[in-house]
């Protein structure tokens, strides 16, 4: 590893690799040729994800020959959403690009995406807008993840499966991923207020290896949209999510003692049906106000959170200022 106290390079590209022998030389040669027409100190970052077909090797000799190749290696096959997030973490560019190791994405859009993302914004999406992929088995279910994916998270663009994408440093350091949640980095970003934009990027057909891609990852892409749904609807606030479960709960015991005041007002009970109901009862009111004060917690934690984030923000703005200066 490069020494961290050195002047952070301009752009970092980050590249999640798995059994892709035949293509990582490749890959590496082009995007090496792209950096080096941008005349501005660039880091290149594989994240090997527990290959085992012989790509560590070449990766190994690749790192040993260019002093501007950072290679993370994975003991096992943990994903493509771990392999990212590893690979941002130890990234140290004023921005940072995204792409996947089997050729389909093409180095030579990362000019144009650093152009687009200097107008302004915070992330900028590609959209494999000619997709060179099988109809059934990737085109389809993507465009049905798409369609949902829009839908939830209120992020509206054409290609959110799409590797190849820039951020800049204030936006990836606030992102953390796990499961599927590469998928969802704009809405992730969109969150932490980013300004978001799409163009259209090439996409070639795969030459070597095989796609990495099956029908099953499709449920553990619901599921993690299930979770992030819930993660941008209440996160601002998730006393509304808590204490609705809370009075909801508090409703039913209500009802519960209600119940029982006029049974024992009409005399049509038992002891041991009345222990039973009063038994109810309780359990309903502690399980009502646990929920309540759960939410409670969980607001001052996200209001904790957000404002040592504004402070940061404030203290980073402020350093960028004396830097300017």
């Amino acid at each position: 590893m490069q020494n961290q106290n050195k002047k952070s390079p301009f752009l970092s590209v980050v590249v999640p690799i798995y059994n892709e022998v035949e293509n990582v030389r490749l890959l590496y040669t082009a995007i090496r040729d792209v950096l080096d027409t941008l005349n501005k100190p660039c880091e290149i970052l594989l994240v090997d994800d527990g290959s085992t077909d012989g790509t560590r090797e070449i990766l190994y000799e690749l790192a040993a020959s260019d002093p501007q190749l950072r290679v993370i290696l994975f003991r096992n096959n943990f994903g493509q959403s771990a392999a990212m997030g590893a690979g941002f973490r130890a990234s140290r560019g004023e921005m940072v690009v995204a792409m996947d190791g089997d050729l389909q994405n093409d180095p030579k859009d990362i000019p144009k995406l650093i152009q687009k993302i200097e107008e302004g914004y915070d992330v900028v999406s590609g959209w494999r807008k000619n997709r060179k992929d099988g109809l059934i088995i990737r085109k389809i279910p993507s465009r049905i993840a798409n369609r949902l994916i829009c839908s939830v998270t209120d992020v509206q663009l054409h290609d959110t499966g799409c590797s190849l994408k820039i951020f800049r440093r204030a936006v990836i350091d606030r992102i953390r991923l796990y499961g599927e949640l590469h998928r969802f980095i704009p809405a992730l970003a969109r969150v932490e207020g980013a300004r978001i934009a799409e163009m259209v990027v090439a996409h070639h057909p795969r030459r070597f290896g095989e796609s990495k891609y099956n029908i099953t990852r499709t449920f553990r892409v619901l599921m993690d949209l299930s979770s992030l749904n819930m993660f941008i609807k209440y996160l601002g606030n998730p006393l509304r999510f808590f204490g609705r479960i809370g009075f909801m709960i508090l409703f039913f015991g209500a009802l519960s003692t209600a119940w029982a005041g006029w049974l024992a007002i009409d005399q049509h009970w038992q002891a041991a049906e009345l222990n039973i109901l009063i038994t109810l009862i309780f359990l309903l009111a502690a399980t009502g106000f646990q929920f309540v004060f759960y939410g409670l917690i969980a607001s001052l934690i996200v209001k904790t959170g957000n404002r040592k984030g504004r402070t940061l923000s404030a203290q980073m703005a402020f350093r960028q200022e004396d830097e300017n200066e």
